[in-house]
């Protein structure tokens, strides 16, 4: 296993993130001889990016939920519903399995991600060393799963596509799913934005014999 002796930083060297060569650290901020990108050891305000988009996908939770996301209208009668309306909606026709998507998809996933991440963003900053493993499984997770973020909005596409195809009911999307659709972008960029190298810098330099 690798330790931080055989990191290139603690050689005094900088690996260029676009074309991968190995330069001194002398000279981090200035561009590449190779590709002429600039040289980073860490992404540059890995953090406060990566808090701003998370701070803002938590504040377009409240318009998420709070406003409607969709709208079922069946024999001519319905209202705008929230995503747990819609979800109740959706039982209430019948759809379980649909029911289930859009409430993990819209609620318990998006929540769990900004969790996540602001338990690894706090692990960092305080210098928690403990479970070096967990935390990188818990961030692939939250990488991972961002590529299904958008499921609910699909299905409600869909559902618009084939409701609408009979005359006695059909569904519209509404002002809610834009927000939703913003808590999804913003988590996803969060994610891409944190540098995981950095979870590790604490741990190597307080175990340079351990992995």
């Amino acid at each position: 296993m690798n330790n931080w002796r055989h990191s290139a930083l603690a050689q005094g060297l900088i690996r260029c993130h676009d074309c991968g060569a190995l330069w001194p650290l002398q000279q981090e901020h200035t561009h590449c001889p190779r590709c002429q990108a600039m040289l980073h050891a860490r992404t540059p305000d890995s953090l406060k990016r990566t808090w701003a988009l998370l701070l803002t996908a938590t504040l377009l939770l409240l318009p998420a939920n709070l406003l409607p996301i969709m709208r079922v209208t069946t024999l001519g009668q319905g209202e705008p519903s929230t995503i747990f309306g819609g979800v109740l909606q959706l039982a209430h026709h019948g759809l379980w399995g649909i029911a289930f998507v859009v409430l993990a998809a819209s609620i318990l996933i998006p929540v769990g991600k900004i969790i996540a991440l602001c338990a690894l963003l706090l692990a960092i900053q305080r210098g928690w060393t403990t479970n070096m493993q967990q935390k990188m499984v818990m961030f692939r997770v939250v990488h991972w799963i961002g590529r299904w973020s958008m499921l609910d909005i699909f299905v409600v596409g869909i559902l618009v596509a084939l409701v609408q195809f009979g005359n006695l009911a059909y569904i519209d999307g509404q002002a809610g799913a834009i927000a939703f659709a913003g808590v999804v972008i913003f988590t996803m960029l969060a994610a891409g934005t944190l540098d995981t190298r950095l979870i590790w810098d604490r741990h190597l330099q307080e175990n340079p014999r351990g992995s």
